[in-house]
């Protein structure tokens, strides 16, 4: 089996043969193939946008402003041919002031035809000049002669002569008409190639839309094809492979780097196999070590039942018959004997004392009971209950702020404030002892601190204290076993969190250690648990008011 998994090692790890399209090459061909259909749209719609903005230009800068030009143009004209023929009739010189008017006009006009023709075709200019020297011609035939015969006469002009110039200014009515229609037609071809232009940008932009809609569609039934499809396929054999088939061998099709790809996934898949034949062999010793682990905790408890109850009774009987012997023959024997006494009764005393400790070591964080909330105020009070008699004796001082409910166990917990408290009055220093207890909320978890004004303790000996039996003074000054601090430790790591003393702390000794907090739900049901046996606890108290009320009746 090991040959067949080596085998098939070999052929997934080997790459398959390149294919002459990889992806790379397929979606930058696709990336080049958009931009070149885009930039093609870009320049014919600029093209045809350009050609509607210069029809458009030519209409309102040129043609529009000539066709202005021409009525003002003949405006001009007619109010000459008015004032003349008023003048003629009436030889009043007020009615030559349209002529003049006209006059003045028709220069001014003339000045803007001028610089419009350029951008006119031919005829127009050739037509305006015509009507322009055929306004001279009425002006200098007809018009400037009658209006010196009228000054020189101060009579009025003979009908006769007032008809000879009317044909005359019909005659530059000709030539306007002429002009004005080369205006009329010149921009009646701007409009029909303004529409055409317009007709020409809807075409490229209709053709845009539809080129990107089939370039688009075309594009994506090829990449489905050549990517997206060997994609999913390769999806598909992987998750067959995720759900534990891995004897299954991947398929390599598609793109090299799908190929590539697939390739990978079969030399992971022939490790996994290689690694799941290293786990079933380790969980196979591992089994076995548990047996062997089980069989252990066995003999463990085992020994705590013989150690509390078959070595404890020799124990008392020793000690007992030791403290008999120093109560009834203690100054009877020499010195020497009552010292040897002495040394018996306190080793069987420290013996006792050594394996009470040993057994609350062995036990702690073995319980049944799980972890739930439990309100540190309540744990930090029944510690200093236990502690109230070493608390009276050595005037200590407890302050402790607003203590947080955390996910432990309430007896555990006591015992861990128990022992940092007693080590605090047990290691005191020249002044009561003032012992501090604070919490604050970090993350996950509650920091604890239990501060003193202590002896203190060197920082080299940080880790050190936390050993089971490591004691930094003598038996004589400071008695104990060196089990207590060990004891919280282990403790604590059943709760999830940690211990370690605060080096930074300059005067006394300042221990931290943290608990997970709870959840705001388990909060919630904790507080509606208090509150459920606040009730249960006013129910029972009436009840037992009742009862009491009932026996007092029939008493009296």
């Amino acid at each position: 089996m090991t040959g067949l998994r080596s085998a098939g090692l070999r052929s997934a790890g080997r790459r398959p043969a390149s294919s002459p399209w990889p992806l790379g090459r397929i979606i930058g061909g696709t990336v080049l193939f958009m931009a070149l259909f885009s930039l093609a749209a870009a320049v014919t719609g600029v093209l045809a946008l350009t050609h509607l903005d210069n029809e458009r230009q030519q209409i309102e800068t040129t043609i529009d402003p000539a066709a202005l030009e021409a009525q003002q143009l003949y405006s001009a004209l007619l109010n000459q041919e008015t004032g003349v023929r008023g003048y003629a009739l009436s030889a009043k010189p007020a009615f030559l002031a349209p002529y003049n008017e006209g006059y003045a006009a028709e220069q001014a006009v003339v000045v803007q035809l001028k610089k419009l023709m350029p951008e006119l075709p031919a005829a127009s200019a050739t037509d305006l000049q015509q009507t322009l020297l055929q306004a001279h011609d009425w002006r200098t035939r007809y018009a400037q002669p009658t209006i010196k015969q009228i000054q020189a006469s101060g009579k009025p002009v003979v009908s006769p002569d007032i008809l000879a110039g009317k044909a005359e200014f019909d005659a530059l009515r000709v030539k306007f008409a002429l002009f004005e229609s080369d205006i009329s037609s010149t921009r009646g071809q701007a409009l029909n190639s303004l529409d055409d232009a317009s007709n020409e940008l809807h075409v490229a932009l209709l053709a845009i839309a539809i080129g990107l809609a089939v370039v688009v569609a075309g594009l994506a039934l090829v990449l489905r094809a050549t990517a997206i499809r060997p994609v999913h396929v390769l999806a598909a054999e992987a998750r067959r492979v995720a759900d534990g088939d891995f004897g299954h061998e991947v398929a390599q099709t598609g793109p090299r780097e799908i190929r590539e790809l697939g390739a990978d996934v079969n030399t992971m898949r022939m490790r996994i196999l290689q690694e799941l034949s290293a786990v079933r062999a380790a969980n196979e010793a591992l089994a076995a070590h548990a047996a062997e682990l089980q069989r252990s905790n066995a003999e463990l408890e085992q020994f705590a039942y013989v150690a509390s109850h078959d070595l404890q009774e020799p124990l008392r009987k020793v000690t007992s018959f030791c403290q008999l012997l120093q109560r009834r023959y203690g100054g009877q024997l020499d010195e020497k004997a009552d010292q040897y006494i002495d040394f018996a009764v306190d080793g069987a005393k420290r013996m006792q004392v050594l394996i009470n400790d040993l057994l609350a070591f062995s036990r702690a964080g073995r319980s049944a009971e799980e972890l739930g909330p439990v309100a540190c105020d309540e744990a930090l009070a029944g510690a200093t209950a236990n502690l109230s008699t070493q608390i009276g004796q050595a005037g200590a001082v407890i302050e402790a702020g607003t203590l947080p409910v955390v996910r432990a166990q309430l007896t555990l917990l006591s015992v861990v404030f128990q022992n940092l408290i007693g080590n605090a009055l047990k290691f005191k220093g020249e002044q009561p002892p003032r012992i501090v207890v604070t919490a604050v909320r970090e993350g996950a978890f509650w920091l604890f601190s239990v501060t003193d004004n202590g002896i203190g303790i060197d920082p080299q000996y940080a880790d050190r204290v936390f050993l089971i039996f490591q004691r930094l003074h003598d038996r004589a000054a400071y008695p104990g076993t060196g089990i207590g601090l060990a004891m919280c430790r282990k403790i604590i790591d059943y709760f999830g969190g940690r211990i370690w003393l605060d080096t930074g702390v300059g005067d006394g000794a300042r221990f931290c250690f943290t608990v997970p907090a709870l959840s705001d739900a388990a909060l919630s049901d904790a507080a509606l648990s208090n509150a459920a046996l606040s009730n249960a606890a006013l129910s029972n108290a009436a009840l037992s008011n009742a009862a009491l009320s009932n026996d007092r009746g029939t008493d009296g």
